[in-house]
C-alpha cells in the first residue's frame, strides 16, 4: 500500500514538474512591450546594450504619436465602412464627402509615413555604418505600399 502511494505521489510530482517546464518554455511573448518588439533588432543587428537603450528610448518617445496615428487610421477605416454601407444601401455616392475622406486619408497616411521615417532614421543614427546598412535594408524605406483609398 505504501509503495503504491509513493509511486502515485512520485508520478504526480513528475507530471506537475513536466507541466510547469513545458508551459515555461512555451510561454507566449508579450508583444506589447517595447523590449519584446525590439528584441529582434538587438540580435539581428548585434546592437550593444547602450545602442539598444538609446533606440528603445527613441521608440518610447515616439510611441504616443504613432498610437494616436493608428487610432486615426482605425477611425478612417470605420468611416469608410460606414460610407460604403450607405453607398450600397442607397446606390448613391456623395462625391464631396468621398473627396474629403480621401484627402483626410492621404494626410493621415503621410503623417504615418513621416513619423515612421523619422523614427527609423533616428534609430539608424545610433548604429554603426554596417548595422545601419543592414537595418535600412530590412525596413526598406525607399517605397511604401500604396493604399487603394489614397488614389
Amino acid at each position: 500500500m505504501r509503495r503504491g502511494a509513493l509511486v502515485l505521489l512520485l508520478g504526480l510530482a513528475v507530471g506537475f514538474a513536466v507541466h510547469m517546464v513545458y508551459f515555461r518554455m512555451h510561454e507566449p511573448v508579450d508583444f506589447d512591450s517595447i523590449d519584446a518588439q525590439l528584441a529582434w533588432m538587438k540580435g539581428e543587428l548585434q546592437l550593444s546594450d547602450s545602442q539598444f537603450d538609446r533606440i528603445r528610448e527613441l521608440h518610447l518617445a515616439s510611441n504616443p504619436r504613432l498610437r494616436a496615428l493608428a487610432a486615426q487610421v482605425a477611425q478612417m477605416q470605420t468611416e469608410f465602412a460606414a460610407f460604403e454601407n450607405t453607398r450600397r444601401a442607397t446606390d448613391r455616392v456623395d462625391f464631396i464627402e468621398f473627396a474629403r475622406f480621401v484627402e483626410t486619408r492621404r494626410a493621415i497616411s503621410q503623417q504615418c509615413l513621416d513619423s515612421t521615417r523619422q523614427l527609423v532614421l533616428a534609430a539608424a543614427n545610433e548604429m554603426t555604418p554596417s548595422q545601419r546598412e543592414h537595418y535600412l535594408g530590412i525596413v526598406a524605406l525607399s517605397k511604401q505600399p500604396t493604399s487603394t483609398l489614397s488614389n
